[in-house]
């Protein structure tokens, strides 16, 4: 071990368990994510904020273009993931990105504003919003192995809050004096900046970072190739897949659910208050996040196992509702909020990226997109429209949909038990098995 490692893994060990190889991929894996969330939430309030210019039917349309769009950027991808090296592949995607935002300044930069140009802008951003975590989470299940992942990944999941919190401290900083226009710049020049980053991390990868298989090379950035729908046709016929892509979309039910029963409570105060409660619940979830995170996740995955990792946020989210059901108030529907995006942000989402590195090259950097992307936006749209069935269609109060969230809830938990239980039964590491 070098000098300098000795205090960075001395360090390290407080919030994860990392051995000396893993110290300098699994910073710049931080590095890289914390990069790539700050980036996006210098673009999402310059998103959001265009949204108050146009009425409610119009941004449910700008909804269904997203899904639309995010189902042609996937296809577009599982082309590219065929085609291009992996090697070139990853940094591709965020240089293609950081370009698109540097062609919306220049085209926002003129003396009046098209309509037009900020849906597109509204639109693109929403496909971006989960593309670059998804491409990230590929690299990484690419990048440590099984069990690495089970160490490592709740640490790196930590950057991904830092950067959320960095973000909106620039927007607040720049945007009032400047306009919004340059935080375009700013974010691409942060998507630029991570291609060091990448570059670094594909040298460790080469080095044999993951050393429980054999590293064939330089083929471990080789072409993928295959077919480019080949991440379709993959999840069709996998049921891990399908276990995967449930638990996604129950996890979609559980938002909508929770984010529309808090939207309608939240109508009896003034508008300044509710900004308050929101902003309130964005500092305690990225506190929080942070912490458990960074501290919890890899020791709870590692010891306790992924069956239990993955059920216990839906197990708290299940009393949540119960609790809800029995005292229909403010305060509860902010708590279940809060647990469930630190939740799933702290433990659940690093606890399911774990499980791609169960699965070949190809699966994961073309099947995963589809369950990230398309099956995320068609979960907010179909869960978005349920909830609106119930309430306004069937007359459901709070009451009822509280009791049907903790089912839902229970469901979630009970899908990921299975999931944890397939990936350490059938997917264990074997000695001398490589970790795809």
């Amino acid at each position: 071990m070098t000098p300098a490692r000795r205090p960075l893994q001395r360090l390290l060990s407080l919030a994860c368990e990392v051995e000396t190889r893993e110290v300098t991929a699994t910073l710049a894996s931080f590095v890289l994510i914390l990069t790539l969330m700050a980036a996006y939430y210098l673009l999402r309030p310059v998103r959001d904020a265009m949204a108050s210019d146009w009425s409610d039917a119009e941004v449910s349309w700008l909804w269904t273009l997203t899904f639309i769009f995010s189902t042609a950027a996937v296809s577009l991808y599982g082309a590219a993931v065929a085609r291009i090296r992996l090697q070139y592949l990853v940094p591709g995607v965020y240089g293609c990105f950081a370009l698109s935002f540097v062609l919306f300044y220049l085209a926002a930069s003129g003396d009046t504003r098209n309509t037009l140009i900020d849906k597109a802008f509204y639109v693109w951003v929403s496909v971006f919003s989960l593309f670059h975590v998804s491409v990230f989470w590929s690299f990484m299940s690419d990048c440590f192995s099984r069990g690495q992942s089970k160490r490592l990944f709740g640490f790196i999941g930590a950057g991904a809050s830092i950067g959320a919190l960095g973000g909106p401290a620039l927007v607040t900083v720049l945007a009032g004096t400047r306009g919004v226009e340059p935080l375009l710049l700013i974010a691409a020049l942060m998507l630029v900046l991570t291609l060091p980053v990448i570059a670094l991390l594909q040298r460790q990868q080469l080095q044999g970072l993951a050393q429980d298989f054999v590293s064939s090379g330089r083929d471990e950035l080789a072409t993928i190739g295959g077919n480019p729908f080949a991440g379709f046709a993959a999840f069709r016929d996998s049921r891990y897949l399908w276990g995967i892509a449930l638990f996604l979309f129950l996890y979609t039910a559980i938002s909508s659910f929770v984010y529309f029963e808090l939207k309608n409570l939240l109508a009896d105060y003034d508008e300044g208050r509710r900004a308050q409660i929101w902003a309130a619940m964005d500092l305690a979830v990225n506190t929080l996040t942070v912490l458990i995170a960074a501290f919890a996740t890899g020791r709870m995955a590692n010891h306790l196992g992924l069956p239990f990792t993955l059920a216990s946020v839906p197990v708290a989210i299940c009393g949540g509702m119960l609790l809800l059901a029995a005292a229909p108030a403010v305060a509860v529907v902010v708590v279940v909020q809060v647990v469930r995006r630190a939740g799933n942000y702290a433990i659940s989402r690093p606890a399911r990226e774990m499980l791609f590195t169960a699965v070949d090259r190809e699966t994961r950097f073309k099947a995963k997109p589809v369950i990230d992307i398309v099956v995320y936006r068609g979960g907010d749209m179909l869960n978005a429209w349920a909830f609106t069935a119930l309430t306004q269609g069937l007359g459901l109060g709070m009451v009822a949909i509280a009791l049907i969230g903790a089912g839902i809830a229970a469901c979630w938990g009970l899908t990921g038990i299975y999931l944890g239980r397939s990936f350490e039964r059938e997917y264990s590491p074997r000695s001398g098995a490589p970790n795809s």
